[in-house]
């Protein structure tokens, strides 16, 4: 008996697109455009390091130009291939689509093991790599605008930005041709953080409408569910941080590269993060129980599973163990088409990955405005929001003849600033794009009880991008 090949990351994002695209009304040929990558650039540079010339291949991939620029991060991974970087660009377009965001899709890696460079290297190597794209207008304000991902950060992005501004030394808007940069150097406040953000206003969202969480099995808010997070880096560990210190949810596992922890009881991320920084890994952690084979953690009990590292990690093979209700796919594509489908099946809730990630871009967006601008949000208003204020506790104060509350008065007068403005920001976006996708799936549910909320994200952000198509006269 022959046994299905399970499908690959690109060809798992085609076929969950093609199962939307099924459902809708659109021209075949014009489900084809949307469908198909634009462009992709291949580009192999050597670089002088140790003694010899390394060589080294790295990719630029547009997927749609249907508003520009284009966005999409670059990430440093041994796994980086055209396939790949092409699957993470269409992801990019109908995530933008999703929480209309007015980018296109792109996406950038360089197939290198960012640890196994110190820093200068890394850097000569980083500078060469962008001015190959600098130069083909592959990194411009207007035109394609990356950010980090997976094995870049901050630093890479700052480096970027500077050989961007060395070879543009008379473009104003310079500091917007990248984003996730350190505030010194253009950034903005939370966007370190957005990701991870996003996916706690996401989680927060779903738990708000009852009927969601009835189709879950799900009863109650977040506080004590228990979560597991694949992967701690900066998405994960952001993710768990705020679930656990602000909304009191349980970490009861977290898979790494050299294996998972579990501890029913709950795990302390902070202190876990620590251990891993410190040791470069989960084992010897010794609060909890060490499981050396980590994918299995992913089958362990717990009521939120968030997946938030590599693609293709919850697959037909282990799809039908998976044992929590809800999944939160913090990550490009964890699920394959595949295993996608078992678990629909199995009746368990998929948040899917063009929106629970959608922070990262959203946040990118504000930075690239602010750096569009030249000026930091909140600067204008803030003052004047606190004496207005004060003006309303004073009145309130002469009509009541009591005082304000002292415990009050302070974040009552308090005016946004950069962060609240993000976190706002933010928040409003996670909300209303999750509201549109809850809408259409359970409209569509009613006739059709194969719908689900990945493909309602996937059929929103289709139109939305036929219809730019159709503006623009294709």
């Amino acid at each position: 008996m022959s046994v299905e090949k399970e499908p690959g990351f690109r060809k798992s994002v085609e076929l969950l697109f093609m199962r939307a695209a099924e459902k809708m009304d659109l021209a075949p040929d014009l489900v084809n455009k949307i469908r198909v990558c634009n462009s992709t650039y291949t580009v192999r540079f050597g670089v002088k390091l140790r003694g010899r010339i390394q060589t080294f291949t790295g990719y630029r991939s547009v997927h749609s130009e249907h508003a520009e620029p284009v966005k999409g991060g670059i990430r440093y991974a041994l796994s980086v291939d055209q396939n790949e970087v092409e699957a993470l660009a269409a992801l990019m377009t109908y995530k933008c689509a999703l929480v209309e965001v007015p980018f296109g899709g792109s996406k950038g890696g360089l197939c290198i093991d960012p640890r196994a460079w110190d820093e200068e290297e890394l850097e000569r190597i980083t500078r060469r790599f962008a001015f190959e794209l600098i130069k083909r207008d592959l990194i411009n304000p207007s035109q394609n605008v990356p950010a980090p991902d997976m094995g870049t950060g901050e630093r890479e992005m700052a480096w970027i930005a500077d050989q961007y501004h060395r070879m543009n030394t008379t473009d104003i808007d310079a500091r917007a041709c990248v984003t996730g940069k350190p505030l010194e150097a253009g950034g903005i406040r939370g966007r370190v953080e957005a990701t991870g953000r996003g996916v706690q206003y996401g989680i927060r969202e779903f738990f708000r409408h009852e009927a969601d969480k009835q189709i879950a099995g799900l009863e109650g808010g977040l506080a004590g569910k228990r979560v597991i997070i694949q992967g701690l880096g900066n998405v994960g560990y952001h993710a768990g941080k705020f679930l656990q210190e602000e909304d009191d949810c349980k970490i009861v596992g977290v898979i790494e590269r050299d294996g998972a922890i579990i501890n029913d009881n709950g795990l302390d991320i902070e202190t876990l993060k620590s251990h891993i920084n410190e040791h470069g890994g989960v084992a010897k952690y010794p609060h909890g129980t060490y499981v050396e084979n980590g994918i299995s953690a992913l089958e362990h009990e717990c009521d939120i599973l968030i997946p938030a590292a590599l693609e293709s990690v919850i697959t037909r093979e282990n799809a039908g163990r998976i044992k929590a209700r809800f999944i939160v796919e913090a990550a490009n594509g964890p699920i394959t088409a595949g295993g996608d489908e078992i678990l629909r099946n199995n009746g368990v809730v998929i948040m899917p990955d063009m929106f629970a990630n959608a922070g990262g871009v959203t946040v990118s967006y504000f930075e690239w405005v602010k750096n569009l601008s030249h000026i930091r949000f909140g600067r204008m208003q803030r003052r004047q929001e606190e004496a207005r204020q004060e003006m309303v506790i004073e009145a309130l104060e002469k009509m009541t003849g009591k005082s304000f509350p002292d415990e009050l008065r302070g974040a009552f007068v308090s005016g946004a600033d950069e962060l609240t403005l993000v976190r706002s920001g933010l928040d409003d976006t996670m909300r209303g794009a999750y509201i549109n996708m809850r809408e259409t799936w359970h409209r569509l549910k009613r006739d059709d009880p194969s719908m689900d909320l990945r493909t309602a994200a996937y059929m929103i952000s289709i139109e939305r991008v036929a219809s730019s198509y159709r503006t623009l006269g294709l």
